[in-house]
């Protein structure tokens, strides 16, 4: 018989039960490393296979080409333009000095196509990105002008000279706006007055003439083309001439007002394509 050990004669048949007790956290344990092992080899093996394809380099962002982009515009070539752009400007990745160029581009080639709101688009797009653009506030001032809206024409200008200074075609096209508004403010501040003062007007055609802004400004632009020619007038007995015409129409006009068939209006409308070219002047 085989002699019974310290240990065993210790601890009698309660070592084999701990270890039992104990064999299951061994065994989870021993599960769980395999687990980790595995997991752990598959993430190795996906950054190996991906430094594989890459050469060992990280992974480049692909470059947006803005050249055929530009050539298309530039050639006037809008099928061409149309899709090269859109794919620098609606591209995420895209620089933002390409996309301002790729903008400028496209809307140029738009104004020249005669597409105005879109052309407007793109300029105004651009000058989000970058609002010390002379050229194109200056270009949106124009696009403006030919949508018949001038404040906003001039404020475009007026901000490309504030950039710019010394912008030649701002400069011009601000001058030549600010003498439009001009003339029509004028214009607006006489609206509805007739050429003589109606605090005065003592006859009854001329108070009817007060009394109606339509008669009220024929009325005045009678009188001014009548200023008109008669200064143009090649001679001064020419220049008479054409005064006592004048003359004639108002007598005309204060006698027959109010008379059966007599139409102020017409008569009006037709003394002034009278004096404006129609029979000869």
């Amino acid at each position: 018989m085989r002699p019974q050990s310290k240990v065993e004669g210790e601890t009698g048949g309660n070592l084999t039960t701990t270890l039992k007790a104990r064999s299951p956290t061994a065994t989870s344990m021993r599960s769980f490393l395999i687990r980790l092992s595995g997991a752990g080899l598959i993430c190795v093996l996906s950054l190996a296979e991906a430094h594989a394809r890459t050469g060992g380099e990280p992974v480049a962002v692909p470059q947006i080409d803005l050249a055929p982009c530009l050539a298309a515009a530039a050639a006037d070539d809008m099928d061409k333009a149309a899709p090269a752009c859109a794919a620098v400007i609606e591209n995420e990745k895209t620089a933002k000095e390409d996309l301002i160029k790729a903008l400028i581009a496209r809307g140029a080639l738009y104004a020249r196509r005669g597409q105005i709101d879109r052309a407007i688009a793109d300029d105004s797009r651009a000058l989000l990105l970058d609002p010390g653009l002379a050229d194109v506030f200056n270009a949106r001032g124009e696009l403006w002008l030919k949508k018949g809206d001038k404040p906003k024409a001039v404020q475009d200008f007026g901000a490309a000279l504030k950039i710019d200074p010394n912008h030649e075609k701002a400069k011009a096209n601000h001058k030549a706006m600010a003498r439009e508004l001009e003339r029509l403010g004028a214009q607006m501040a006489l609206a509805g007055k007739p050429s003589f003062n109606c605090a005065r007007a003592r006859k009854t055609v001329e108070r009817a003439i007060c009394g109606n802004r339509e008669l009220a400004d024929l009325d005045r632009e009678i009188f001014a083309a009548n200023a008109r020619v008669i200064r143009e007038a090649r001679n001064p007995a020419g220049a008479k001439a054409l005064q006592r015409e004048q003359d004639d129409f108002i007598a005309r006009r204060n006698a027959e007002f109010g008379r059966p068939g007599y139409d102020l209006r017409k008569a009006m409308q037709e003394r002034l394509q009278r004096i404006n070219g129609v029979d000869g002047y």
